[in-house]
């Protein structure tokens, strides 16, 4: 590692001020992605502003209803919380799916949101990645990519997004608050990932030096009857082939509204606005469940070795519904 400065603050003020200006400065929460980074020298900060002592941590009711929760939040705590688990249960269940133990009871909420891709050649500073070194390939194209993106790539990066909890609060409408020295701020979750476009480098519309603050679940989006399935190469510890986070509502055999995010396919979590509008007013059946997926899978572009994907998404998308469309409450 390279020497870098360190600070820890009290008031969200002073860190927004302290990586003011410095474009090598980070924010430092659990450091379950960003201290693994600085090992291998993907990430160089001149400096690291702890934010785990700013007053950011914990769940708590929003105006209006739904659910706050500090950008400090552990993911141990956000998914352990009663008010998480009764209202939004796919969100628990995938923080839970996310990493060891150990790893949810340091990584936080910020960070899980800001964490960088698992694809081994962003890893590998011998190889090209776009991802790293803008301009220099992408590897994984003609290279090794049977776990990459389907999904909304472009010819500069096939990399997916390695969050579960990213793809639980897709499913939910969350909003990304952030700060500036200038004010308060407030992004969808639909908005604040980037389409890979050209600049892959580039992830999200937070603006440089923004801190993320807290993320908040609206009370329209709260449904019990949801459920959160990761698909991996093993039982524990591993990022997803596919995820599907899903909410279904369903009455007297008739879908109401659905709510489904598709993880471990694309760059971004994966808004599937073409499935949840292909089932809305129609019979809860395993064959529209099959259908609509098929109709949001309709504009996958599989690569040599990942065209798996686009089956497994298929099984798992109708699985998941299936099972929902037949549970109490």
């Amino acid at each position: 590692m390279r020497e870098f400065g360190y600070r820890r603050p009290t008031r969200v003020r002073d860190a927004l001020a302290a990586v003011a200006g410095d474009d090598g400065a980070r924010f430092l929460g659990g450091g379950t992605n960003l201290v693994d980074l600085m090992k291998d020298g993907i990430e160089t900060p001149t400096r690291l502003v702890d934010v785990r002592r700013l007053p950011l941590e914990g769940v708590r009711e929003a105006p209006g209803g739904g659910l706050l929760v500090g950008a400090t939040t552990t993911n141990s705590d956000l998914a352990a919380h009663p008010e998480v688990r009764r209202r939004y249960p796919a969100l628990s269940r995938a923080v839970l799916a996310g990493a060891s133990g150990q790893l949810r009871n340091m990584a936080t909420v910020g960070g899980n949101l800001l964490q960088r891709t698992r694809c081994g050649y962003f890893a590998d500073r011998s190889q090209p990645c776009n991802k790293r070194s803008p301009g220099s390939g992408c590897s994984a194209i003609p290279g090794e990519h049977h776990n990459h993106a389907i999904l909304g790539w472009s010819d500069h990066c096939v990399a997916t997004h390695p969050s579960d909890m990213a793809v639980a609060l897709a499913a939910f409408d969350a909003v990304v608050h952030y700060e500036t020295l200038d004010a308060a701020h407030e992004i969808p979750l639909s908005e604040f990932y980037l389409p890979v476009g050209d600049s892959p480098q580039r992830e999200t519309a937070l603006p440089a030096g923004a801190l993320i603050t807290a993320v908040s679940l609206p009370a329209a989006a709260a449904s019990p009857r949801s459920r959160y399935l990761k698909i991996r190469e093993r039982a524990s510890y591993a990022f997803a082939n596919v995820s599907v986070a899903a909410a279904l509502d369903v009455h007297e055999g008739i879908v109401r509204g659905a709510r489904i995010a598709l993880g471990g396919l694309a760059s971004r979590p994966w808004r599937a606005r073409v499935a949840e509008t292909a089932l809305t007013d129609a019979p809860a059946t395993a064959e529209r469940f099959r259908a609509a997926a098929d109709a949001e899978l309709s504009a996958a572009r599989p690569l040599r070795d990942n065209a798996y994907k686009v089956t497994l998404a298929r099984n798992l998308i109708e699985a998941v519904l299936t099972e929902l469309a037949h549970r109490d409450g």
